[in-house]
């Protein structure tokens, strides 16, 4: 059998979910990570010293019963100013670097061990203008970052909108002409590999893990291709052309995450909320967003600054709300969903990597407290992400740069 007549063997027999079995007692567990590029300003997001709040957290106090934020965590080695942003969930260090090279995603090690279930294993997402730093968070076990979808018109049509026999002939086509592809690419890599240098073959084995999972995808393209996709009540979205509507294509945005999650579409999400290159249309705010993060400390600029930052989590705030009035077995989505936003710059003014702005929502954590940890020798933020993994049910104690779990998460 040629690895095209096993790749469609193997996808026809993918595992799917069981129909007609009882519905399960607990909705799954899930996860969501949410990245703002240019992050948030210290003075205005974390709590003073023996405070619990501040005016940026005040913004989302009818939630706070259901997040915690941190202060004092960073990822050891992750440097390189705006391109500390790919390594967000992966903690690969030095980014930027000519010998860099990325490593596995908090969301994809999820994707890989709750995702087998759902039509997406996992859904990249973005909202910005361009290409910039950052536009994907989610990076596969090769250290390729995953390409994000910033239409929302079609990440509508891929969750929920059915083809017609011909549009699925023409993807039948398509998975059948990646097979094909994949042959002759292997076919090609087995060749170099015979002759390749020692230090060449490193390179070579990334290149073959890359087709693994480029496999592993067809494969489930395969599987799903002609299962029926789930109806919701929600009518199909127009993308927002103007790229300064940053607030009204988050919002749009995140009516998506929910409807991917409440249909059990997918149970892992990135979502990268860039404001690089745009004059947000907020009230009072006139010059672009980036600019403004270099705002020197001019009391005119950190105002500007201000307003959008603020109404970034304002639209986070209402996604929350429409988290936990979407009701499910045993209580809310919120409440088995884990939502991470934050940043892998500290305070962009001065382009710092350290003391990273976070907040962790939902997902059955002890929450309504802030945590603080040292602010000058921090401690890894892969400690957070292990303790989130374990509460997805995920067995790990080691992830990235982690030297255990995180204190204070749990009773």
């Amino acid at each position: 059998m040629n690895r095209r007549d096993f790749l469609f063997a193997a996808g026809a027999c993918l595992a799917l979910p069981a129909l007609g079995r009882e519905a399960e007692k607990l909705p799954p567990k899930r996860l969501v990570a949410i990245h703002v590029p240019l992050g948030m300003m210290p003075a205005y997001f974390f709590p003073k010293a023996g405070e619990a709040s501040s005016p940026y957290l005040d913004l989302l106090s009818k939630h706070r019963d259901q997040f915690t934020t941190f202060a004092g965590l960073s990822h050891p080695g992750v440097d390189g100013n705006h391109h500390a942003g790919q390594c967000f969930l992966s903690g690969a260090p030095h980014p930027g670097q000519p010998t860099f090279r990325n490593s596995l995603s908090l969301d994809q090690l999820v994707a890989e061990k709750i995702g087998d279930d759902t039509r997406f294993a996992s859904l990249a997402m973005a909202v910005r203008q361009g290409e910039h730093y950052a536009d994907s968070v989610a990076v596969s076990r090769s250290g390729v970052i995953l390409p994000a979808e910033a239409s929302a018109e079609k990440l509508y049509r891929r969750l929920f909108v059915a083809g017609t026999p011909e549009e699925k002939a023409a993807t039948m086509r398509r998975i059948a002409a990646g097979g094909s592809v994949l042959d002759l690419l292997l076919a090609k890599a087995k060749q170099l590999e015979r002759s390749s240098d020692p230090q060449d073959r490193a390179r070579l084995d990334q290149y073959f893990q890359s087709i693994r999972e480029l496999e592993t995808r067809l494969q489930r393209n395969l599987a799903w291709e002609n299962r029926p996709k789930p109806k919701v009540d929600y009518p199909m979205p127009k993308d927002i052309a103007d790229a300064n509507e940053v607030v009204a294509r988050s919002r749009l945005m995140f009516d998506l995450v929910r409807l991917a999650l409440q249909t059990d579409s997918t149970r892992v999400v990135t979502l990268s909320l860039s404001t690089f290159s745009v004059v947000p249309h907020v009230p009072g705010v006139k010059n672009e967003t980036h600019g403004l993060t270099h705002h020197g400390n001019e009391p005119d600029k950190i105002a500007e600054l201000r307003k959008i930052e603020e109404a970034q989590l304002t639209v986070f705030g209402e996604m929350l709300s429409a988290f936990r009035e979407t009701r499910e077995t045993g209580g809310n989505l919120l409440d088995r969903t884990q939502v991470l936003y934050g940043s892998c710059l500290g305070n962009a003014n001065s382009h710092s990597n350290q003391n990273l702005p976070l907040i962790l929502a939902g997902g059955g954590f002890r929450h309504g407290q802030h945590l603080a940890f040292d602010a000058v020798n921090n401690t890894p933020l892969a400690n957070l992400y292990v303790s989130m993994l374990q509460g997805l049910g995920i067995e790990a104690d080691k992830f990235a740069t982690s030297t255990g779990t995180l204190r204070g998460l749990r009773s």
